[in-house]
């Protein structure tokens, strides 16, 4: 099973992951402001250079910015999460999003064919009482992007409409920390004629029951691999290597089945 740890901006970190045999490794662009970071760059080379991939995720909007940040980069995945709407009253806003993202991404991949395009499927929390309705939903999504892409990853979605206020960082999904509805993410695996990636809120004491659950091709952790602060938040762009180790050993033993 694939194992992806992100938001990995420094080359001692990667290093370290690569040693310890993650697969893939994720880092992010923050802003077109600070889109050029050197120490990035090195850990996308750095990883090219071992037996694992990169992945990287452009917080930027504006084409000629992705196009431009991607060039610099050279990732072997560029990871696309902008929010989509869920709501079922917002099918003419989600068809023309997902109309723009199919265009986006396949002129990413006429630009830059050895490029694999992964795509984040927006998942809700647990407890929706519309569930029926927003898999039917989530899984048209699917079908419209898949063509496109190499790559799904779940990821949670705390808000469905409003442009996307409502989650971490206005406009696209993850970074909640918070699990989404694993039997959602079990629908999708079971629909998607490509790989699909777990994430959201998974961490070395959960990641056991989602692989039993979900069954994904893959398992994505941020936030509950990063070190803590006193208070217990997680602290952006620092790993807890320890819990690494242990979310490794325990995806390693559920494949095992021991």
């Amino acid at each position: 099973m694939l194992v992806q740890i992100y938001e990995i901006q420094e080359p001692r970190e990667a290093e370290r992951l690569i040693e310890m045999g993650v697969d893939r490794i994720g880092g992010v662009i923050l802003s077109p402001e600070a889109w050029k970071i050197p120490s990035l760059r090195e850990v996308v080379r750095l990883v090219r250079g071992s037996g694992a991939k990169s992945s990287l995720i452009p917080l930027l909007i504006r084409e000629d910015e992705i196009l431009r940040a991607l060039d610099y980069y050279e990732p072997d995945f560029v990871h696309f999460c902008e929010w989509i709407p869920l709501d079922p009253g917002m099918g003419p806003k989600r068809e023309a999003v997902c109309a723009e993202m199919v265009r986006l991404q396949k002129l990413v991949k006429k630009e830059f064919p050895p490029f694999g395009i992964t795509r984040s499927i927006p998942i809700p929390q647990p407890g929706r009482i519309d569930a029926d309705t927003i898999r039917e939903t989530i899984l048209e999504i699917a079908r419209t992007l898949e063509p496109c892409t190499d790559c799904f990853m779940t990821d949670t979605l705390r808000g469905s409409s409003g442009e996307g206020v409502s989650e971490p960082v206005a406009g696209f999904v993850g970074i909640t920390g918070e699990i989404c509805d694993w039997d959602l993410a079990a629908a999708l695996v079971s629909a998607s004629r490509i790989p699909v990636l777990l994430a959201g809120g998974i961490s070395p004491e959960n990641v056991r029951d989602a692989v039993a659950r979900v069954r994904p091709a893959g398992i994505d952790s941020c936030t509950q691999t990063n070190i803590r602060d006193h208070r217990g938040n997680s602290i952006r762009f620092r790993k807890d290597f320890k819990r690494v180790r242990r979310l490794l050993a325990e995806i390693r033993e559920e494949e095992s089945g021991a």
